[in-house]
């Protein structure tokens, strides 16, 4: 999700002894069993060779890190006809969907995205996690990636690296929603279903430009910064940016009946950005920020044809339910639809895409039909 940042941590969960994971397949790098969910999960790396940006910048070297959960399962073809993955948002990284509100009520059995039953990749997009990123040793000069980018660079992992030449689903949040909208367009074939959460189909502009915009600002303003260079983080500009993020991901009504009291929300907001901090990489949130500069879909949604399924939240700070954009978007596109989760004292804001509760039966459904 956009905010992935301010999520809770994902619960420090021991593996089950019973579940023997399923190893990647055609990787580059020897994979690593995960330690941080009860699920049975792999890890491993992706390393592109010569990766080239739309910026004219190129890498000798891309990595890409990633999680997977289950079995490739392969048709009479011989070609992997079960694969699904799901796209982080900006600040997160594939493990976020292990977190129990996601993963507990999807991947179990007669659950939506059963792992006995399908394949989930969960990567770790180019500037965050375990892949490539500025903090590496490049600093601001590493390549200014944006969304084209880091679809682009999914798309050969899933091709080049795990070989499958159709995916059964893609599904993201906030970022990897947008990422979903790229890939419809991108490669209007690849996917047999699209399911973005948390997102619009418009360029970022107004509201979501500018809390952007002023976060990357009080990094670069903070004279600790040091234009990047620095040897200690620059404490008070990412003070200031997790701030941001911090008020961006709030959920007014859930917040008001957990913390109705001056005293008790100045504490959780206080200690929810205190520990976002430790987290924080201010180059990495730079360009984890400005990536979406290039993010438009809007001319070229009749090229998506997938089925696709969208859902917003009307309590979602980023994407308010004031915009008419999703409502005109999938009139345009040959087989969507919209739905906007209402506003309750349960919902999460922005973060309620990654609250499987609230949709589960929206993704089952589109399973259904795309079967």
């Amino acid at each position: 999700m956009l905010l992935s940042l301010m999520l809770a941590a994902v619960q420090a969960l021991t593996p089950s002894p019973q579940a023997t994971p399923a190893a990647p397949i055609a990787t580059r790098a020897a994979s690593t069993p995960a330690t941080t969910s009860r699920w049975p999960t792999r890890e491993a790396d992706y390393t592109m060779r010569d990766f080239a940006f739309r910026s004219g910048e190129r890498m000798r070297e891309l990595k890409l890190h990633y999680t997977t959960l289950g079995t490739p399962h392969r048709n009479a073809a011989g070609e992997i006809d079960n694969a699904v993955m799901v796209l982080h948002g900006t600040g997160g990284t594939g493990k976020q969907f292990l977190s129990p509100q996601f993963a507990d009520r999807l991947y179990g059995p007669g659950q939506p995205l059963d792992i006995r039953r399908y394949w989930i990749i969960l990567p770790d997009n180019i500037g965050h996690g375990g892949s490539s990123k500025p903090s590496d040793d490049l600093r601001m000069a590493f390549p200014k990636y944006d969304y084209d980018d880091m679809v682009a660079a999914q798309h050969r992992l899933l091709t080049e690296g795990l070989g499958i030449k159709r995916m059964r689903l893609i599904m993201g949040t906030s970022m990897g929603c947008m990422h979903a909208f790229v890939w419809g367009e991108t490669y209007p074939t690849f996917a047999r279903a699209l399911m973005p959460l948390g997102c619009e189909v418009v360029p970022i502009a107004g509201l979501n430009r500018m809390w952007r915009q002023l976060a990357i600002d009080a990094i670069t303003s903070d004279p600790a910064w040091q234009s990047g260079n620095y040897t200690a983080e620059p404490a008070q500009g990412i003070r200031g940016a997790a701030s941001l993020l911090f008020v961006a991901g709030g959920a007014p009504l859930w917040i008001q009946a957990n913390y109705p009291t001056r005293d008790a929300a100045t504490t959780y907001a206080r200690e929810r950005v205190a520990a976002s901090i430790k987290g924080i990489d201010a180059n990495d949130l730079i360009y984890q920020l400005d990536a979406s500069r290039t993010y438009d879909p809007l001319p070229r949604l009749e090229a998506i044809t997938a089925p696709t399924v969208w859902i917003n939240s009307a309590d979602d700070f980023i994407n308010p339910r004031g915009f008419t954009f999703p409502v005109e978007g999938v009139k345009r596109m040959k087989d969507a639809t919209f739905r906007l989760i209402a506003e309750t004292p349960e919902t999460r804001g922005h973060g309620t895409h990654t609250w499987a509760k609230f949709w589960e039966g929206d993704l089952a459904a589109l399973l259904k039909r795309t079967e």
